[in-house]
């Protein structure tokens, strides 16, 4: 598929008027679990798309180009605003929010056995172990304020359990940075970084927000905390990119890669009426690509085939369970980071960083929002609550009876 070779619809005639801007909502207890996760995955990526849009227009002195901006900018909230009311009424927050840690595991998961350069792989694992906890927290919230079980949420495609302690997440700031990406890099590893930014960030606001709105204390600690992390992420995967791209040049990564999105939504899709909306964005976002290279090759005389080769989209992007790759990846569970470098705790300086931003953040272990959901919730019903196809791989998180709080943050 090259969105290239297409011919566009008009773009004054891709706005919706308000019979079709809302969808009917998907089925909560009928749906797929990853038709959850597609929803959540592209209301991210038109937010993103929306945001960068802004954030040029604040950097443009042109008026006609900011004219162009705001005509796709307009289109890609349509989009947003239609999807986000893809999720039903019933559905609650913490249920939409096990979606949100699901596609965080299995996209991370699905990108690093896709990309090509070492520096991009081990920035996901790195991260995937820390979503991963963070859906095992969320899990035994629900199970112990709801008493719902987030199996049934995500099916039989993700493992519920520990992965690298939440606690032992939290970095000094200086340590949430990678090495930039390169302009010559593979486009796979230049798409993984910026939709895995995207998605993170989505996660990121998500929470920020949501926050100050749930309804228990220990509930609103938690979200605190994990967006804390989500934080720490988007960093992360932020500083991934390519910070020789002009705004041009990005502009059209992005109309790209959410083409490229929607066509694979549209292959994977199981939900006859959620499939129908990404076909008609991915006509839609066919037209935006054609825009913004037009815009590339006007104001600076550039032809798209110098940000996109050829223009083929790569394979599908599919979502599958990635048990067994995350089980793998967990022999980082006890990894942090030293400035761009990912290594062992125990290999770090004594007095680094790490242990003086840990002392100041964690100084009350008992007070740490994810430590006691998972130590409350053994105490209510003797063991934390896990979905595992086997023991988890790692010993020193085997127990269901102890909450680990030292694991990848103390010196063992």
């Amino acid at each position: 598929m090259n969105p290239f070779s297409l011919k566009p619809d008009p773009l004054t005639e891709q706005f919706m008027d308000w019979q079709h801007l809302y969808p009917k909502a998907y089925d909560k207890m009928a749906i797929d679990p990853y038709t959850r996760v597609r929803v959540i995955l592209m209301n991210g990526t038109e937010y993103e798309a929306a945001w960068y849009s802004h954030q040029f227009h604040r950097h443009e002195s042109n008026n006609d180009l900011r004219r162009e901006l705001a005509l796709t900018r307009r289109q890609e909230q349509q989009q947003q605003k239609k999807i986000a009311c893809l999720k039903p009424l019933d559905e609650t927050v913490l249920e939409h929010t096990i979606g949100y840690e699901q596609l965080a595991v299995d996209l991370t998961a699905i990108l690093a056995q896709r990309v090509t350069c070492p520096n991009v792989k081990s920035a996901l694992d790195f991260a995937l172990l820390e979503d991963f906890d963070h859906l095992y927290r969320y899990a035994d919230l629900m199970e112990m304020e709801q008493g719902q079980y987030a199996e049934n949420l995500v099916g039989s495609y993700t493992e519920i359990m520990p992965g690298r302690p939440t606690i032992s997440e939290h970095r000094a700031p200086y340590d949430a940075l990678c090495v930039p990406g390169k302009p010559d890099a593979a486009l796979f590893d230049k798409m993984a970084v910026n939709i895995i930014t995207a998605a993170e960030q989505q996660t990121m606001n998500y929470y920020m927000n949501i926050s100050g709105l749930y309804t228990s204390d220990l509930g609103r600690k938690l979200y605190q905390e994990i967006g804390l992390i989500e934080e720490q992420h988007v960093t992360q995967y932020g500083s991934l990119l390519d910070p020789t791209c002009t705004w041009l040049e990005g502009l059209l990564m992005h109309e790209y890669i959410e083409a490229y999105l929607y066509w694979s939504c549209m292959e994977d899709e199981t939900d006859p009426d959620v499939k129908k909306v990404w076909e008609s964005f991915f006509r839609m976002e066919v037209a935006h690509v054609h825009h913004a290279a037009d815009l590339l090759k006007k104001y600076e005389k550039k032809d798209w085939q110098l940000v996109i080769p050829n223009g083929e989209f790569p394979s599908p992007l599919r979502f599958a369970p990635n048990i067994e790759y995350v089980r793998s990846a967990l022999n980082m569970v006890d990894f942090t980071a030293e400035k761009e470098i990912f290594k062992p705790v125990q290999m770090l300086p004594k007095d680094y960083d790490f242990f003086f931003y840990q002392d100041l953040v964690n100084n009350k272990v008992d007070a740490v929002p994810s430590h006691q959901v998972i130590d409350r919730a053994i105490r209510l019903r003797g063991q934390d609550y896990r979905a595992e196809t086997a023991p988890n791989p790692v010993a020193a998180l085997q127990n269901r009876t102890v909450d680990n709080t030292t694991l990848g943050r103390i010196y063992q």
